[in-house]
């Protein structure tokens, strides 16, 4: 082998290392944010009467699905102002950023007293707590899939940014896994009372660890490159350059509301519904969200190799035909293993969207406006639909019409489709430059 030769096999190495590095220090802070962020859901059933309390189980878990909503709608404001500062300051420092107000927000839900203890100021203080990971789970999304999208490589692009929903699943199951031991080792009254706090204290102590892991990265060659040419771009004026690819992100919104619907609202659908014990809901939500977490990375991988639109048609399609029946079926079953099987069919048709849901966006947008584009429309959609998925649904069950919410999400499954239908492949015209 000659010296050049071999020089070249060097610097190849150490780039896939370099790479590999990279990945594994935005998927280790996307863990822990995710984590973060869910184990307000996973604990909901616990610890909604020491902030709502009521007497009525499905009037207290609203009022807590309500402020899981409050900590969507500010992520639109999250968006844009670390959209605008991963854009100007750079991927790897927006991302650090979020990993603080993240891990802040864990430790002062940890640290609240009861509506017992300190009246209506323990919901106000939930509020705040929310609000501020609101803002960072915003900025963190986008920030996170224009990171790994850019360092991921245009061969296997699809699937190493496939990572960034394996890390997020893995945090929401993380979540269900810290709730499963609790529920081993803790009376249900004992995790009501205190136990529920404990996992916020972990997610507040992976924060540092995280935050840790993440100073060490490096910033991405594509950031790199639109700051060394300093073009004084106005922000706004190149994102009114792009009315169709904000239209894309918008118009798919069915697999947001779906992801939302068949993981975080299943688990309570499955008590509150269905009629399942608490113990068996997690079970079943945990079995299915392995399952969901590996096909990630199978779908990213089939869509480097087919491209992203056809995922994004034949999940919007299934999705839209089968929402109806799979709810109605999921939500009249007594048996555990029925319940578990129609649960991991429908997400194993929301990792079509999933998988892909970080590089089609990122795809779309030139460097200068990648993370504020992806995570800006992003955002609104997600609060819009993401967020409110459950509160809706509680409403109308409710108000005695629950079924209704199943015809819901199936539209917006619709809608979805004629968006993939109507759009361009991003993986044959991406914005992506390899540098």
């Amino acid at each position: 082998m000659s010296a050049v030769a071999e020089s070249q096999k060097t610097t190849e190495a150490m780039s896939v290392k370099s790479r590999m590095r990279a990945i594994f220090g935005g998927s280790v802070g996307n863990l822990v944010e995710w984590y973060d962020w869910y184990v307000y859901a996973s604990f909901g059933l616990y610890f909604a009467k020491v902030f709502f309390p009521s007497g009525n189980q499905t009037l207290e878990l609203l009022n807590t699905a309500a402020v899981f909503a409050v900590g969507f709608f500010v992520r639109p404001i999250g968006s844009w102002l670390m959209g605008v500062y991963a854009d100007r300051k750079g991927r790897r420092n927006a991302l650090v950023l979020s990993m603080v107000a993240m891990g802040a927000g864990s430790l002062i839900i940890a640290l609240t007293p009861g509506h017992n203890r300190i009246g209506v100021m323990a919901p106000v203080i939930l509020v705040i707590a929310r609000v501020i990971q609101g803002l960072s789970v915003g900025g963190e999304y986008a920030a996170s899939a224009t990171y790994l999208s850019e360092v991921a490589g245009k061969k296997r692009r699809g699937f190493w940014s496939s990572f960034q929903y394996v890390t997020l699943i893995m945090g929401q199951l993380l979540a269900l896994v810290v709730l499963l031991i609790l529920q081993r080792f803790l009376t249900s009254a004992q995790i009501s009372d205190w136990g529920w706090r404990v996992p916020f204290f972990i997610g507040a102590v992976c924060a540092l660890l995280a935050l840790w892991v993440m100073l060490g990265l490096e910033e991405t060659s594509s950031f790199q490159a639109v700051k060394r040419r300093a073009t004084p771009v106005q922000t706004w004026h190149l994102m009114a350059q792009h009315p169709r690819e904000l239209a894309i992100v918008v118009g798919q919104m069915g697999g947001t509301i779906g992801f939302y619907t068949f993981s975080t609202y299943a688990q309570k659908f499955l008590v509150n519904t269905s009629g399942f014990s608490k113990d068996t809901a997690s079970q079943i939500a945990a079995g299915s969200l392995v399952i969901f977490m590996l096909l990630q990375p199978l779908m990213g991988w089939i869509s480097d190799i087919i491209g992203r639109r056809p995922l994004l048609i034949g999940f919007a399609l299934i999705g839209a035909i089968t929402t109806v029946p799979l709810m109605t079926s999921i939500g009249s079953t007594k048996d555990a293993t029925m319940a578990f099987i129609l649960i991991t069919l429908a997400l194993a048709n929301v990792s079509a969207y999933t998988s892909i849901g970080a590089v089609f966006k990122a795809e779309l947008f030139p460097a200068e406006i990648r993370a504020l584009g992806v995570g800006l429309p992003y955002s609104i959609v997600v609060s819009l639909f993401g967020g409110t998925a459950e509160y809706i649904a509680l409403w109308l069950k409710q108000a005695g019409h629950e079924s209704w919410f199943y015809w819901y999400v199936s539209g917006c499954m619709a809608i979805a489709l004629f968006t993939a239908l109507t759009m361009r492949d991003t993986m044959r015209h991406s914005r992506i430059v390899e540098d």
